[in-house]
């Protein structure tokens, strides 16, 4: 089967690589010039464990191919996927479609012949019904379902997502969407992948309402652990006492600073709109959101109240250890990072940091950051080092090297990967989120 993929960002490439993996012949699609050339030369625009290889394999046996014409693209295609971004709208938080209905709009124009269009960028409920009428009013001869088939891949472990998935969430409206889809899926299928036929608003909402459920699991656990520091228990036994609970279970049940992102921010906002448009307001996602930015900023203030407060603060030296959202990813968005590096910033505390992959993403964000090219380097002279983000390479610090290279043997750790004791009786005044 021929697939095109409008868009050949984190979800488009991902995607079209696994569908020419799973045998598909697929063609990526974006407006963007170089872009294209660099994948054509083997060179990724985002950064996820084992994409290059993947696409490079798929490239060479003829399965997978680039360009910046939609027309030519999309002809003979059985399935057209729409994967552009759909950002936070300036002003009023609710999803931009503009790039989700601009193509809509050409594919409407240049479509020679039948065909499904999925949505698999992440949409609000109703975006389908409007790019069924954008295409149908550009006078399309052709026969077109308008599928919904939201991604649930996550920054990291995308590939193993899309190949091993939890769930296929398809929303389609008429048996001949149905049989399409089943056949672009059918690898999956045979692998007993469970598929799940809704309807096309539910499948839009789906998407919204999981990522704002695990937004609320992320926050419920994080108050908790201001809780547990308060009470003295420890919020990681905590975790798995909840998370034992089969109703429950144990992911995203991870005490930290704060959930950032291209999804759950962008997302749990989009909710909130789509339901102020309805008269339906949650006021739980509400919550979560402003509990969310809230802790990012906590975060700052629990390393000024380590350095022994705002006065002591000013003047000394931080190393922030990690700078993405997450590891296993370069992305920046929404990162805890920005704010706990601005709150030390505005307390008078010089700042130096490193992160595997995400430091040329945040130079512009981070203007008063200064870049290290190595954790030792930027430990040396620091006053307290934060590990923000939980890559591998934080995981097993050499803590005789840490505490001589830095300044004052201080260590605050924001996602709880060192054991307190192990710390401690390194020499170290050992900080973390939820335990004493």
């Amino acid at each position: 089967m021929k697939i095109a993929m409008v868009g050949s960002g984190y979800v488009g490439l991902v995607s079209g690589a696994c569908f020419a993996d799973f045998g598909h012949d697929v063609v990526c699609i974006d407006k963007d010039q170089s872009k294209i050339d660099r994948l054509r030369e083997g060179v990724m625009p985002i950064y996820e464990p084992g994409l290059d290889s993947l696409v490079e394999a798929n490239v060479n046996s003829g399965r997978l191919t680039f360009t910046t014409d939609l027309a030519e693209a999309i002809h003979g295609a059985a399935a057209i996927f729409i994967a552009v971004g759909t950002p936070s709208r300036r002003g009023d938080g609710h999803a931009d479609l503009s790039f989700v209905y601009a193509v809509a709009q050409e594919i409407g124009e240049t479509l020679g012949n039948d065909a499904v269009v999925v949505t698999k960028s992440t949409v609000p409920v109703g975006t389908g019904d409007e790019v069924e009428r954008i295409i149908a009013a550009s006078g399309c001869k052709h026969r077109v379902s308008v599928v919904s088939n939201p991604e649930f891949l996550r920054e990291g472990a995308a590939i193993g997502d899309f190949k091993r998935p939890d769930r296929i969430v398809i929303g389609a409206e008429d048996d001949f969407a149905r049989e399409t889809m089943r056949e672009v899926y059918r690898p999956l299928f045979l692998n007993e992948s469970p598929i799940l036929f809704v309807s096309r608003r539910s499948s839009e909402l789906i998407k919204y309402a999981a990522n704002a459920f695990l937004a609320t699991k992320i926050t419920f656990i994080n108050e908790m652990a201001d809780l547990c520091e308060k009470v003295g228990a420890n919020v990681q036994d905590v975790s798995r006492g909840i998370g034992m609970d089969n109703r429950i279970g144990p992911k995203f049940l991870h005490a930290g600073p704060g959930y950032g992102g291209s999804c759950f921010p962008k997302d749990t906002l989009a909710l909130l709109k789509t339901a102020e448009d309805y008269d339906s307001p949650v006021r739980i996602v509400e919550a979560v959101v402003k509990a969310n930015e809230s802790r990012k900023r906590a975060m700052g203030r629990k390393v000024v109240e380590a350095l022994g407060g705002m006065e002591a603060a000013r003047g000394k030296q931080v190393a922030l250890l990690g700078l993405t959202f997450k590891p296993n990813t370069d992305d920046m968005r929404d990162s805890p990072a920005i704010a706990v590096a601005q709150t030390l910033i505005d307390a008078g505390v010089t700042v130096k940091a490193y992160d595997p992959e995400g430091m040329e993403l945040a130079k512009p964000l981070m203007p008063q950051v200064e870049m290290a090219q190595s954790s030792y380097e930027a430990i040396e002279g620091a006053d307290a080092v934060v590990i923000v983000t939980e890559w591998d390479a934080f995981r097993a610090l050499d803590l005789k090297r840490v505490k001589d290279l830095a300044r004052a043997p201080l260590l605050v750790d924001l996602r709880n990967i060192y054991r307190p004791d192990d710390v401690r009786s390194a020499g170290f005044t050992y900080v973390s989120i939820g335990r004493n």
